[in-house]
């Protein structure tokens, strides 16, 4: 498995491992609700501005040339956030999400980071499990909607 920076070319393989993650996972969301949320977060240009912006990582995950994984962080000002963290699900369980955590950590260190934090759905009991294995407590929660529907999300932090 080699963990790398994303570029622009690999556009559509992260949106392929978001959606077919998204769909095996969120049972409550409707199928166009994933799929409208995908297109709109991992778009053409917002992707393309994701990969320039300052405090940034973005990274994937392959096998055999092929990407299964990727994350997306950020640091604000001491404080990293974990946006996205998705492994196709023919290839969860595998390590792959814990060979980018750890890539990804360490990139957001190198910007000065001394707080992690991850957020999900509170319903994702495979993520809450990840995120208590990697030392992250559950501190918050907040809502966010999707398509129509308002969803709780749990917050997860790791103190550095």
């Amino acid at each position: 498995m080699e963990i790398r920076p994303a570029t622009v070319d690999d556009r559509e393989p992260i949106r392929r491992v978001a959606r077919e993650a998204w769909h095996d996972t969120y049972d409550e969301l409707a199928p166009d609700t994933i799929d409208e949320t995908i297109d709109d977060w991992y778009g053409d240009e917002s992707f393309a501005d994701a990969l320039e912006e300052p405090g940034t990582a973005v990274l994937v995950a392959e096998v055999d040339g092929e990407v299964v994984g990727f994350t997306h962080g950020v640091v604000h000002e001491d404080e990293g956030d974990v946006l996205r963290m998705y492994v196709h699900p023919d290839h969860q369980g595998e390590g792959v999400g814990t060979a980018l955590h750890e890539r990804l950590r360490e990139d957001l260190e190198d910007l000065s980071m001394n707080r992690m934090r991850a957020i999900d759905l509170a319903s994702n009991d495979a993520s809450r499990a990840f995120y208590e294995r990697l030392g992250f407590e559950r501190t918050d929660e907040a809502e966010v909607e999707f398509g129509d529907e308002t969803h709780t999300e749990a917050v997860y932090t790791l103190e550095l």
